[in-house]
């Protein structure tokens, strides 16, 4: 498809009613001009976790799940390898959700960003 999805490596692991498992690249695309994860990729990342998480929640006939507001914490650097994001939804509502997605960097396990994404669910 010709997506930000493909352009930066995102990958859909896993994706359940509780939870939606992504992985990213740490590579040029990613980066920032320091050498170091680009704090927007991880805000697309954590977005993208959180779309998808609700569009599986949804009537994907008559509804589209849209990002409505993000925010993040940025907590540790990563410079190389992977981050994996794991989002589990804190609010299924009828016209909005709400996912808290955390980040970590594959190779240590630590925390690289926390964010919280509100999703509008919106009628085609």
């Amino acid at each position: 498809m010709n997506t930000i999805m493909d352009a930066i490596g995102i990958e859909i692991i896993e994706v359940t009613k509780e939870k939606v498992i992504a992985t990213m690249p740490v590579h040029g695309p990613t980066r920032q001009p320091y050498g170091l994860l680009h704090g927007g990729a991880s805000v697309v990342l954590a977005e993208t976790v959180a779309s998808v998480g609700s569009m599986n929640l949804v009537d994907a006939e008559t509804e589209a799940a849209v990002g409505l507001e993000i925010n993040a914490n940025h907590i540790r650097s990563v410079r190389d390898g992977n981050v994996t994001a794991v989002g589990k939804p804190l609010h299924i509502g009828r016209t909005t959700h709400i996912w808290e997605v955390k980040i970590t960097d594959e190779a240590t396990g630590k925390l690289v960003c926390v964010s919280r994404c509100t999703i509008a669910v919106i009628q085609k």
